[in-house]
């Protein structure tokens, strides 16, 4: 069976990213962590349905917690076997990450923002950012430079063509 092609692990794929957390925010640190689910939720994410625009996380009492994460009940999982969409939900990381994390946001006035949520191995995972908020102003140069490297880019590209020929 040397001649077959691998197919890719269909247990790991992007359910849902947050794009606005890195124009709006600098990213210091970033971290990987579990979360508690329970079945119908799984099922929605399963789908692809969740809104992670608004999603946070916070310590409290030594435990990380995720709020305002939205993951809508699963189309057909009503009565017993539904979730509420908008309760927390307890993130799994190590105590000495959630200890450092914990005091770093506090201290230093930081914000722990969810980046993204995926499937790895079967499991749902959340990748957390340790960020800083922008001002209007910084947003502003931010986008400025990313056109300005993608112009520069550009003319990159379209000189090494010119040259080819």
């Amino acid at each position: 069976m040397a001649g077959k092609d691998k197919k890719p692990d269909s247990r790991s794929r992007v359910i849902a990213t947050n794009r606005l957390a890195r124009r709006d925010y600098d990213i210091l640190d970033e971290l990987e962590c579990g979360i508690v689910l329970r079945g119908s939720e799984v099922k929605s994410l399963r789908e692809a349905r969740v809104r992670l625009g608004e999603a946070f996380a916070r310590v409290v009492r030594d435990e990380l917690w995720l709020i305002s994460l939205h993951i809508p009940p699963y189309a057909h999982g009503v009565g017993f076997g539904a979730h509420d969409p908008d309760r927390q939900r307890k993130l799994l990381a190590h105590r000495h990450e959630v200890e450092r994390w914990g005091s770093l946001a506090e201290q230093q006035r930081l914000t722990m923002v969810a980046l993204s949520m995926y499937f790895k191995e079967g499991r749902v995972k959340v990748q957390l950012g340790l960020a800083r908020g922008r001002k209007h102003y910084d947003k502003r140069q931010v986008l400025a430079r990313r056109d300005a490297d993608l112009e520069a880019r550009r003319a990159i590209v379209a000189a090494s063509k010119g040259r080819a020929r």
